[in-house]
């Protein structure tokens, strides 16, 4: 049996042989002209398909794996007949670098066009399917140097199916005999492109925490990310650490003030910030990294194995506090999360310290001989406890009952609440991180979440396209088993990916629906396993029972998320109504809608809201719907 018989007598098995990927470094299964693959046998082509599966993952293809090759195959050979179509780039099973194994089937690289296929043994079209094809491309557009000049096209090919499909959004769904079609019906222009070269290119995706932490922590560099250099994180930390070295030469005291929405890599910066600032060379501790985040500094020293790379700001509190007011060894301090800091009243009912949280760093900073450097990153929009309502307002406080002079560093848009309190002020608006990096191209997701917590439907409606455009999803649905099917079927064979149930922790009838995020059971969640676990372990977030809190997810990611949406917070005559009370709380409505805001900010690929299929939840799942959610169903 051969892909084009009529070409396989010219080719001995030794030239057959000289066609196959000579490297074996290379991430994917084969590569070469479209002409080169259509003179090779099936036979010799499969055999090179398992060994390289072997030679990459240690282990055998599966049998389902070998049938979907062979589909594969049978499909491009009828579809490939062109004659301009023989000099392109054809790679099967390319794996994204630093992606767990992520790989489309097909990418044909035909001039200034790139076309991502996948392949289902299906007929029927799936929302996950879909979606993962879209997900491809829109990757390989945003990290691959090869695609950046080029339309990267993803085609979802159906093997199964029969009659021709309509495009889906950016994807375009196709059955074997249409793809011969939609391959033919665009000539691409350019020349041909270096298929080894483009294999070869430095792919360079966004890190997660966990995985930029890990990075950090064995001073390995982080890939340079074009998504993080035009939000203007490389300048920040040059700044920093021109800041540290100004302040050890003049023996100076510096605070720096960053804020951001949710995933606009606050954390990333002060973790690179702390253990690659320009004192970092040093045998003695210069800088430790203090977080009121307790699932983030869980899952960080799970991963690492090293309880010292981040610390808990209360541990910090008690030692040179609390027990004895004492100066710390390090001369920078980073606070993440400072949002979470607490306000006089909070402080004082845990530790007995008569200051809001931000004085009471300032005062332990002034105890450091000679210099510091103070860096607060602050999450706007997310204060969630009880004794996090002060804002930013508690650092100005803070400064005004300052012993020592100190220079504060922040965003323009507070030069105002610092003019009066500082010994030099420096506004500036590059301490505002203002683009998301979690969710890779989607900026407009940050405000379609402040326009629908506002209660901007319109508004919120309009910027759903442009979401959609990049990638990013955002499906609802009254029934919890199609959310983790969904999830499931999109993620099923990406080993790294991550997607779990997160809930509110005060809706009190999520339960009855099978969403467990009442206290005694999210108490019993290890953050570390949840978050890192491989998706086959019972204690891993993608086991889809365990469920984390607002509590358990700020400051952290996943994939995708499913949000459990609960009756502490409804449409109810036109705005957003707090069905909860609290103990001690300013605004209680104002931490609800901050929880939301939080929940629906973890997935880097979008999320899928659970609302129960309860009368009283009717309205908020028809709102959703109306600021642009799409539905999502067992059928889709």
């Amino acid at each position: 049996m051969t892909l084009q018989p009529q070409l396989h007598e010219k080719v001995s098995v030794s030239q057959q042989l000289n066609l196959f990927v000579a490297d074996q470094s290379a991430s994917c299964g084969w590569l070469g002209r479209v002409a080169d693959f259509l003179q090779m046998s099936v036979e010799t082509w499969l055999n090179r398909m398992v060994s390289q599966h072997q030679h990459l993952y240690q282990q055998q293809p599966t049998q389902t794996q070998i049938q979907a090759w062979q589909d594969t195959a049978r499909v491009l050979s009828q579809a490939l007949v062109q004659p301009h179509q023989q000099e392109w780039g054809l790679i099967f099973e390319y794996e994204l670098p630093r992606e767990g194994g992520r790989r489309p089937d097909v990418v044909l690289l035909a001039g200034d066009r790139v076309w991502v296929l996948e392949f289902k043994q299906k007929s029927a079209i799936a929302a996950a399917d879909l979606d993962q094809s879209a997900a491809y491309a829109r990757d390989l557009k945003a990290y691959h140097p090869g695609c950046r000049d080029r339309s990267v096209c993803p085609l979802l090919v159906l093997t199964r199916r029969k009659q021709p499909a309509e495009p889906r959004g950016d994807v375009q769904p196709v059955s074997s005999l249409q793809l011969a079609e939609v391959l033919a019906a665009k000539t691409p222009n350019g020349g041909d492109i270096d298929v080894q070269a483009w294999v070869s290119a430095d792919y360079a995706p966004l890190p997660t925490i966990i995985q930029a932490a890990r990075q950090i922590f064995q001073r390995e560099p982080l890939p340079s990310i074009r998504r993080a250099a035009s939000a203007g994180i490389p300048q920040l930390l040059d700044t920093l650490n021109q800041l540290v070295v100004q302040a050890a030469q003049k023996q100076e005291r510096h605070l720096v003030l960053i804020t951001g929405v949710p995933g606009a890599g606050k954390t990333l910066v002060g973790l690179q910030f702390v253990y690659q600032n320009p004192l970092a060379v040093s045998d003695q501790p210069q800088a430790v990294f203090l977080s009121g985040n307790g699932p983030l500094i869980q899952v960080l020293q799970y991963a690492l194995k090293n309880r010292v790379f981040v610390q808990p700001v209360r541990n910090f509190y008690l030692q040179h506090q609390v027990r004895r007011q004492s100066a710390p060894p390090e001369h920078i301090i980073v606070f993440d999360e400072a949002q979470r800091a607490w306000d006089a009243s909070r402080m004082s009912e845990k530790y007995g310290i008569e200051q809001a949280a931000g004085g009471a760093v300032l005062r332990i900073a002034e105890r450091i001989p000679d210099w510091a450097v103070v860096v607060a990153l602050i999450g706007e929009g997310q204060e969630i406890h009880v004794g996090e309502e002060d804002d930013i307002d508690q650092w100005q406080v803070g400064l005004q009952q300052s012993k020592q002079p100190w220079q504060v560093h922040c965003p323009q848009r507070y030069e105002a609440v610092f003019a009066e309190v500082s010994h030099q002020l420096h506004a500036d608006t590059q301490f505002d991180l203002t683009t998301s990096l979690r969710t890779h191209r989607a900026e407009a997701v940050q405000e379609w979440i402040n326009q629908l917590l506002l209660g901007n439907l319109g508004a919120a409606a309009s910027l759903m396209p442009q979401l959609q455009q990049s990638g990013f999803r955002a499906y609802l649905t009254r029934e919890l088993e199609v959310a983790q099917q969904y999830c499931r079927d999109r993620y099923g064979d990406q080993y790294d990916k991550r997607y779990g149930i997160v809930a509110s922790s005060r809706a009190k009838n999520l339960p009855d629906h099978g969403v467990a995020n009442d206290y005694k059971s999210t108490l019993r969640v290890k953050a570390g396993p949840w978050y890192i676990a491989p998706p086959d372990s019972p204690r891993s977030c993608c086991a889809l029972d365990q469920v984390v809190t607002e509590f358990g997810c700020q400051g952290l990611e996943l994939d995708m998320a499913i949000v459990a949406w609960g009756s502490d917070l409804i449409w109810q005559d036109q705005t957003w109504v707090c069905t909860t009370r609290q103990r001690n709380v300013q605004d209680p409505r104002r931490l609800r809608l901050n929880s939301y805001r939080v929940l629906l900010s973890r997935g880097r690929d979008g999320f899928v809201v659970f609302v129960p299929p309860e009368q009283r939840m009717d309205e908020t799942a028809a709102i959703l719907l109306k600021a642009g959610v799409m539905a999502l169903s067992a059928n889709s």
